[in-house]
């Protein structure tokens, strides 16, 4: 099956509406091994000047969070714990905000995704969370910077979706009251949402 990039464009809105707007939209990783793809089940909003939770709070500008004051639609990578994550840039130029992608429900690649989790996983246990999906993916911390509107790491259009539903995010226990943001989305009822 042939994917094709969204455009540009498409990133040039605000971050929840980016967040809501990105599931059923289908992530694509083209590597010398293959190509692996996953229809996007689950995202979470970081908008990063007043939240506590994402880490251009403040507008804190390191090395590490310096694509996030660029432009939208670009791939915020970084390592936490020992997993890769994987988050799209949003928002205005200059403000730090970016979604993360959760979760994955597995399209294109299967055999590629029990090659790199192993080969023992269930199907569920390959993307249902957001370090298993990028290792199925093969998405390193070396995609980072890589624009989402062109190859070989990129978002396409996906399918249609049922409802969605709303609620905090997960894991970021000492942020004070942006834990309770509502910004969390998911497809509801879809099996491979993380929790």
């Amino acid at each position: 099956m042939e994917f094709k990039p969204l455009s540009d464009s498409f990133f040039q809105q605000p971050t929840i509406t980016l967040a809501r707007a990105l599931l059923g939209k289908l992530l694509v990783k083209e590597t010398e091994l293959g190509t692996v793809s996953g229809w996007i089940v689950e995202t979470e909003a970081y908008i990063g000047p007043e939240d506590r939770a994402a880490h251009g709070f403040e507008n804190r500008r390191t090395k590490r969070t310096e694509v996030m004051f660029g432009p939208p639609g670009y791939a915020y990578t970084y390592v936490m714990h020992t997993h890769c994550l994987i988050n799209v840039v949003s928002g205005e130029i200059g403000s730090p905000e970016a979604v993360l992608i959760r979760a994955l429900e597995p399209c294109g690649g299967i055999d590629l995704m029990y090659q790199r989790r192993g080969k023992g996983k269930k199907e569920l246990e390959l993307t249902n969370g957001p370090g298993k999906l990028t290792k199925s993916l093969g998405i390193v911390k070396e995609d980072y910077g890589r624009a989402m509107f062109e190859y070989p790491l990129f978002i396409a259009e996906g399918k249609e979706i049922g409802s969605i539903l709303v609620g905090p995010r997960i894991g970021i226990h000492n942020s004070g009251e942006a834990v309770h943001y509502p910004w969390r989305f998911w497809v509801q009822d879809n099996r491979f949402v993380s929790k």
